[in-house]
């Protein structure tokens, strides 16, 4: 008789039909992804466990489960990446199609008011969408390869960006068989959680309504002490400045959801070019984005309540603003 594949009760807890089908746990869910990244698992394994955890839903124990194994088997440690000072942990993943990634200028404008930012993305997962690591690069700005070199950019300049090819290669691969199963996975939200430097404060983006409040509870279990998840353009963490915009907060182990007015009065229907020129023009003050210009401030001033710099949408508007006008112009060329 064969003996049973060690992964086999892991596909069969979430793959035994209606009634007997369940969620893991979260210690299930630490074990299951631990042998994925050492890879103990068959492709046919993988396969099926990805897309019932797709089919099923995940669930915020399920997702905690997942990262505490990423960040056991990748080490995230001081030990291993060295002591590390970051203030947001700020997550990339999703790309954009229809707008610019317009919260990057809020990300450097946090940075040039001494905020150490530290974001981390993968690109290419999803076809018609430009992602932060190219636009980096086309603004001639530094993308880390190494914790090292993180370390190096966030002392110089209170920014940096590291791909999760160099992160965690193991995940860059999960995440591209997006191509071969047509749906995304639940790797796709894992990443947004890892926090790998354990930044005090973290910032991610959805897109469906549902997912934000799995990120706020997934937060919670994995202890992270302030977080905010913005149903954001594209999925990104940016807050749409033309609607109402839904924010999640978990502040020390409580949580609150929250809707944020919308800073233009019209909606932005008008098809835009993206060419991340346009972020440096405005950047530099060579040209007026009316809807780029509010998308900055309004993810600047989330930033800013985040960070207990300001406490109310207005007062926070007021404050972005303030930093914003006061931006290093010169940093772009």
């Amino acid at each position: 008789m064969a003996v049973e594949h060690a992964f086999a009760p892991f596909v069969r807890a979430l793959g035994k039909g209606k009634r007997g089908s369940r969620s893991l746990s979260q210690k299930e869910a630490f074990d299951a992804m631990s042998m994925i990244l050492q890879q103990q698992v068959e492709p046919e394994q993988l396969g099926a466990f990805l897309m019932l955890l797709r089919l099923k839903e995940e669930t915020p124990s399920e997702l905690a489960g997942f990262v505490e194994a990423v960040r056991h088997f990748h080490q995230y440690s001081p030990a291993q990446v060295g002591n590390i000072k970051v203030d947001i942990d700020w997550s990339s993943y999703a790309g954009k199609k229809r707008h610019l990634p317009w919260f990057l200028l809020s990300a450097l404008t946090l940075a040039g008011q001494g905020v150490k930012v530290f974001m981390h993305g993968a690109k290419g997962h999803t076809a018609g969408r430009i992602y932060s690591e190219d636009v980096l690069h086309q603004l001639g700005l530094p993308v880390a390869e190494s914790f090292s070199q993180v370390e190096s950019q966030l002392n110089s300049d209170n920014f940096s960006f590291m791909s999760l090819r160099h992160m965690s290669p193991a995940l860059e691969h999960l995440i591209g068989l997006r191509s071969i199963f047509g749906l995304r996975s639940p790797v796709h939200t894992l990443t947004r959680l890892l926090n790998p430097l354990a930044a005090k404060h973290t910032i991610d983006g959805v897109f469906h309504p549902a997912y934000g409040p799995l990120h706020q509870q997934t937060a919670m279990l994995l202890k992270h002490p302030r977080s905010l998840t913005i149903r954001g353009d594209g999925g990104e963490a940016e807050v749409r400045p033309d609607s109402e915009c839904e924010l999640q907060w978990v502040d020390e182990q409580t949580c609150h959801t929250q809707i944020w007015q919308r800073h233009l009065i019209k909606r932005d229907t008008l098809e835009q070019k993206l060419d991340p020129d346009r972020l440096r023009l405005l950047w530099q003050g060579k040209q007026h984005d009316k809807y780029g210009e509010a998308a900055v401030i309004s993810t600047l001033a989330s930033c800013l309540v985040l960070l207990g710099k300001a406490k109310e949408q207005l007062d926070a508007i007021e404050l972005a603003t303030k930093w914003w006008e006061n931006r290093n112009k010169q940093l772009m060329r």
